[in-house]
């Protein structure tokens, strides 16, 4: 792998990463104040941990990033919802429990 310098000003040569940090700016930054670096890092990890392991990206077909140890399909159980938020309830994730 080798490393290429974009030009300045120039968003279109990195796509991917610029929606990535625009995503996190509207849906995260935005609804904070940041008191400091280690508040910024724990917003940020928490973010990063939604989007990789919580957040269905519509690009990879509706898939997980890093999908859990449970591969299985839980659509066809019955069972109670639960949701997980994270940050003060702004990022939630529904779903179901394993039998």
């Amino acid at each position: 792998m080798k490393c290429v310098p974009i030009p300045t000003h120039s968003p279109n040569c990195n796509p991917h990463a610029e929606r990535f940090v625009k995503t996190l700016r509207t849906e995260c930054l935005n609804e904070f104040l940041i008191f400091g670096e280690r508040h910024l890092r724990r917003l940020l990890g928490e973010f990063c941990a939604h989007c990789h392991g919580e957040r269905f990206h519509q690009g990879l077909g509706g898939q997980l990033i890093t999908p859990p140890a449970s591969a299985s399909s839980d659509n066809g159980t019955s069972g109670a919802i639960h949701c997980r938020s994270r940050l003060g309830g702004l990022l939630s994730f529904y779903y179901r429990e394993a039998a």
